[in-house]
């Protein structure tokens, strides 16, 4: 299986910061211990559902728009698969994503497009 970085950033949370055991922080939650140990050891995928995994972010005391926030939901999509939904909302992101896959595989691109693309970054 991939590397299970969202499990790990969740068990890293809920370990370091908040500082509870799985099962206190279950009970606390009302959370099923089995599940959220299988999330942590990437033995189950992450929600697909935002508010399953805003519900999952809120009870690790992620604030919502921080940068851990987005890293939690980037994560899971990642873990997933996919590219982050509101991401593929935007049309612009979306026509530049070959030249980013293109990029990230070593094959070669224009310099106009790879412009187009880190301009396309810097303003996000």
């Amino acid at each position: 299986m991939a590397e299970n970085r969202f499990g790990r950033f969740l068990a890293e949370i809920r370990r370091r910061r908040l500082k509870l055991t799985l099962r206190e922080f279950c009970e606390r939650q009302g959370f099923d211990p089995g599940n959220l140990s299988k999330l942590e050891r990437g033995k189950l995928p992450p929600p697909r559902s935002p508010r399953v995994l805003s519900r999952y972010a809120k009870a690790l005391e992620i604030q919502e728009g921080s940068d851990d926030w987005y890293r939690f939901f980037d994560l899971a999509a990642a873990a997933r698969g996919e590219i982050p939904a509101e991401l593929m909302d935007d049309e612009e992101v979306v026509r530049h994503l070959p030249v980013l896959f293109r990029s990230l595989r070593g094959q070669r691109v224009t310099k106009e497009q790879l412009e187009k693309l880190v301009n396309l970054i810097r303003t996000s």
